[in-house]
């Protein structure tokens, strides 16, 4: 029960017990008046009527002594009138039926009058001749006691409602700094820091507020100094201080993460953009003008590749710098290239002093895994060769041993695509994620989707998604995803939750939205709940959109996940305000640990002690060996997924 009720019934308590009190004695105190009002009118009457009568008595008139008599007691208002001898007996009486109308037989029980018998000695003289009795009718006496209970009654209540709705209003205005106390504490349970800048009047409460938001306010601190031990680890160990992009040990991270196809084809691009001349550019003109150059360099490379997903830049030594994209089209690699050979000729028009031939971009386009020495080696002579044609210029080359059957343009993958939503042909794999303490205990099952070019020749998910995006059938793709995975369960099925890979960009297809909650709405209880899984860097760039998604699946009973956490170099506080159920290391960290590298460590504990904190759990990607595993135990890792546990396999 709630304080405001609890005081609100307190003062009705209160209020009652006063009611009571004061009713009783107002009753009794009535109720002993109107007696005595009784037993002096019948005295009265006796005596007055005594002195009447004792002329005629004391002559033996008893006619006109009856007749004094009925006239008294028909002009009054008694129960009876009796007249007797000195030996006490009758010589007249006079009595009436005691029969009260319009008062409830209850209150007449409830509350007994007391009708007291008069008397006076009548005399002649100094002679004794008789007795006369009167007793009053208490009719009059309990219509009185009656309507003043009522009266007193209706004004307590009156009294009452005005009293308790006064005094609700009051409580519920006096206690509003504890309801946003409250709320403070729910906030601070899920995540999120709110302080009351109103303090309120009253003593207690605003010590409460002050304590509240102390406490608030302390743990808010605790969150950003973990979080930015995370992100400073991070930057330590895989960011290039001078320009903000990733260094060479990110670059190695990416690109081994992102040639694991699980066992289905690769493909993307990888550029390598070469600062010319930038010894003698040093020698000549200082560090502070050839640290600016590398810095406006880098931000060109960094706005080249903002619209695409899951794109790595870094910069790899002096003037080298790198981009590596992951699933990415031929044309995505040349638009990319281009934008930034065309902005190093803005660049050196627009700066006085930057050189003519800023720098040159080469490009690697493959379909197949390849080490990163083999893509910078021909994207080396790429860019070599593109310097041999002018200022500023770039070039894009296949890797030589490329095999052929993958499509080659948009026309084609469209083909390919309609194809495939009209027939439905997607494959549907999953793979566990399993608790780190309990390796036979599921957390999930991830679902992957493929598709089967030919006999033997099937792509992930992160090859053909990319364009069903550009193409827009992104959305009902994700659609035909779902309905397998919604399809999935049943009574031996090893998980209560199926991870599923959505993109973003479905969010915008408001048919698919609808259809998606009617879906889930008349999902059974039973059935596996659904985690919709996002790219971290998918996360960060619609934020807002992800956020309204997750509210609406978290009041239907499922989740959201991320995956590929730590990819993006982005800010972990939108983890307080997205709040997800769970995020995943992304694999280029998680494959360090082979090597036992310290840096990771430190990042990887850090990155899981920031999200315990926000009661999210975490979960390690591409876990292969023994000793990463190990390594992720002693981590506070919740949770691992990789061929260390199982492959993906066919649903």
């Amino acid at each position: 029960m709630t304080l405001y009720r609890q005081l609100l019934i307190l003062t009705f308590v209160l209020f009652f017990t006063l009611f009571a009190s004061t009713w009783l004695v107002k009753l009794q105190t009535t109720r002993t008046f109107l007696e005595d009002q009784l037993e002096s009118h019948a005295q009265d009457t006796a005596t007055s009527l005594g002195l009447s009568i004792s002329p005629h008595l004391a002559e033996n008139d008893l006619a006109t002594v009856e007749t004094m008599i009925n006239a008294v007691f028909d002009r009054g208002y008694y129960y009876s009138i009796l007249l007797t001898d000195l030996d006490g007996k009758t010589v007249l009486e006079k009595s009436l039926e005691v029969a009260i109308t319009d008062i409830p037989a209850w209150f007449i029980r409830l509350i007994p009058l007391k009708t007291p018998r008069t008397s006076t000695l009548i005399t002649t003289g100094w002679n004794q001749t008789g007795n006369l009795y009167v007793e009053s009718h208490p009719g009059y006496a309990y219509k009185t006691l009656w309507e003043a209970t009522v009266k007193m009654t209706r004004i307590f209540a009156i009294t009452a409602v005005v009293v308790l709705g006064l005094g609700a209003m009051g409580l519920r205005l006096l206690l509003i700094p504890l309801r946003q106390v409250e709320q403070q504490a729910e906030d601070l349970c899920r995540k999120q820091y709110t302080l009351q800048e109103k303090l309120p009047r009253t003593r207690e409460l605003r010590r409460v507020v002050v304590a509240m938001n102390s406490m608030t306010g302390k743990v808010k601190q605790m969150f950003d100094e973990q979080s930015q031990v995370a992100e400073k680890l991070r930057k330590n160990a895989f960011n290039d201080a001078l320009t903000g992009l990733g260094n060479r040990r990110y670059l190695e991270g990416q690109v081994a993460a992102g040639m694991a196809g699980d066992g289905t084809a690769v493909k993307g691009s990888f550029l390598l953009v070469q600062v010319n001349n930038l010894q003698e550019i040093n020698q000549e003109k200082g560090y502070e003008f050839t640290d600016r150059l590398l810095q406006r360099v880098a931000e060109s490379v960094r706005e080249a590749t903002s619209d695409l997903k899951n794109s790595a830049t870094a910069r790899i030594s002096g003037g080298s710098f790198a981009v590596f994209l992951p699933e990415a089209t031929e044309d995505d690699a040349s638009r990319t290239a281009g934008n930034i050979a065309a902005d190093f000729t803005r660049l050196a028009a627009e700066n006085v002093g930057f050189p003519e031939n800023v720098g040159n971009v080469g490009g690697v386009h493959y379909h197949q895994a390849a080490s990163l020495g083999q893509l910078l080696s021909l994207a080396d002579r790429t860019v070599i060769g593109a310097a041999s044609q002018g200022p500023n210029s770039w070039a894009i080359a296949p890797l030589s041993s490329e095999p052929q059957g993958l499509p080659q343009g948009e026309q084609e993958w469209r083909q390919i695509l309609d194809r495939v939503l009209d027939s439905k042909e997607i494959d549907i794999f999953s793979q566990p994620a399993v608790e780190s303490g309990n390796l036979k205990q599921n957390m999930h099952l991830e679902i992957f989707a493929r598709i089967t070019l030919a006999p033997g020749r099937m792509l992930s998910a992160g090859l053909f998604i990319p364009l069903a995006e550009r193409l827009r059938r992104v959305s009902a793709i994700d659609r035909i995803v779902l309905e397998k995975a919604l399809q999935l369960g049943g009574a031996n099925f090893p998980a209560d939750e199926l991870a599923v890979n959505i993109s973003s960009s479905s969010l915008t297809d408001e048919s698919f939205v609808a259809w998606l909650f009617a879906a889930l709405k008349d999902r059974p209880k039973a059935a596996p709940r659904i985690v919709f899984e996002f790219a971290e860097f998918n996360a960060i760039q619609e934020l807002g959109k992800i956020k309204d998604f997750a509210k609406e699946v978290k009041a239907l009973g499922h989740a959201v996940g991320l995956d590929h956490v730590g990819q993006s170099f982005a800010n972990f506080g939108y983890l307080k305000s997205l709040q997800p159920k769970y995020i995943k290391i992304d694999r280029a960290f998680t494959n360090e640990l082979k090597g036992g590298d310290s840096d990771s460590h430190f990042f990887i504990g850090a990155l899981a002690g920031v999200a315990h904190s926000l009661d999210i759990l975490v979960i390690a990607e591409g876990v292969e060996e023994t000793g990463q595993y190990r390594t992720l135990c002693d981590l506070n890792i919740d949770g691992i997924q990789g061929y260390y546990v199982e492959k993906p396999m066919p649903v």
